[in-house]
């Protein structure tokens, strides 16, 4: 691939120095551990990782695009709060062909890498998905991202990572771009915590207010993998009503109305999300991180604040408490009210690192 020039997220010191020197507390967890299989679980150490890139900026949608590059400085700026001291910021990798054609058929792999607008020229694929010069560097860290923090939690140096990166990737579909996404962040994930690690149940739970299209697609007909949702229902991309279960009713939707609120969301989750989850028993969790259920979010109607995503938070954590030691990774789709976005981002990484 054309490497493309590093950008400072806060345009100051460069943004990738934090990574750098932060990594070396990464090689000494590693240092001890074999990293060609898993920490055994309950041992892995109190501790979380913060995983990000500044080329994830260089994707540009275009002026007034929702999913636009303040919302990644946003989330990064507030995250930089002495109280985030003790995260462990590692720079994302770029994913590979192999680990992308796991989740996406290879073909349209290739199709989307070889997009290179030039200069500020954009390329829209639909509606609301558009590509510019740093799309391609962008979407590979993404992916690379959500690998790394399997990769983390796996070989111990971490509990949990927030992958905090863009563009998202929960409505893109195998073969299809689609709401802002372009590569299914947290299939991708999935699938090589299943080749790498040898894990055979995974989980992905997600509290966007927009349905995962892209990862029910994927991985609707694997009964070893499973996915919950909770959504604003009518909304985008209409998808995910209840009656959508998969093969072995390892598909979970609730849906949600507009104007709905904390008492009806925790319902729908402690009801009906987490004891399936319970049930499923996954050797990893992830997390599609969306905060644009948040009250103020602007693209949708549901009511929800910081408390509740503090809340979702902690009682994910229990259940990965119970089967998978804990292991956690959270990766950022949406939000777009830059304040509620990087309060509940904020509020999300704090129950992380709680442990």
């Amino acid at each position: 691939m054309i490497p493309l020039p590093p950008t400072d997220p806060r345009g100051g010191r460069a943004a990738e120095d934090a990574p750098r020197r932060l990594s070396r507390r990464r090689l000494a967890a590693e240092s001890s551990r074999a990293q060609t299989r898993p920490t055994p679980l309950g041992e892995a150490p109190i501790a979380t990782a913060l995983i990000t890139h500044p080329a994830c900026l260089g994707h540009d949608p275009g002026a007034y695009h929702p999913e636009c590059p303040d919302r990644l400085r946003a989330v990064l700026r507030a995250l930089e709060h002495e109280s985030f001291a003790d995260l462990l910021r590692e720079a994302a990798p770029q994913a590979t062909i192999e680990q992308l054609a796991r989740a996406h058929p290879q073909d349209y792999v290739e199709a989307i890498l070889n997009i290179r607008p030039d200069g500020d020229e954009h390329i829209a694929l639909d509606a609301d998905t558009v590509m510019s010069a740093g799309s391609a560097e962008a979407i590979l860290r993404a992916s690379g991202g959500a690998v790394l923090g399997v990769d983390a939690v796996m070989e111990g140096w971490a509990r949990a990572a927030f992958v905090a990166v863009r563009p998202p990737g929960h409505h893109a579909e195998p073969a299809r771009p689609c709401g802002f996404c372009l590569f299914n962040n947290v299939a991708v994930a999935a699938q090589h915590a299943r080749a790498r690690w040898n894990l055979t149940r995974v989980a992905v739970v997600d509290f966007d207010v927009h349905h995962g299209n892209g990862t029910q697609a994927m991985f609707g007909n694997d009964p070893n993998l499973f996915y919950a949702s909770s959504h604003q229902w009518p909304c985008y991309p209409g998808t995910g009503h209840p009656s959508e279960r998969g093969v072995a009713d390892n598909i979970v939707n609730v849906i949600l109305a507009p104007g709905t609120g904390s008492v009806v969301f925790r319902q729908g989750w402690d009801g009906t999300i987490l004891p399936a989850l319970d049930a499923f028993a996954p050797e990893l969790l992830v997390i599609s991180a969306g905060f644009d259920a948040h009250k103020a979010d602007p693209l949708a109607n549901l009511l929800l604040d910081e408390r509740d995503y503090a809340w979702i938070t902690a009682e994910l954590m229990r259940i990965a408490a119970r089967h998978t030691g804990g292991r956690i990774v959270s990766v950022l789709e949406g939000g777009y009210d830059l304040d509620a976005l990087a309060a509940s981002a904020t509020a999300h990484v704090r129950t992380l690192m709680q442990g």
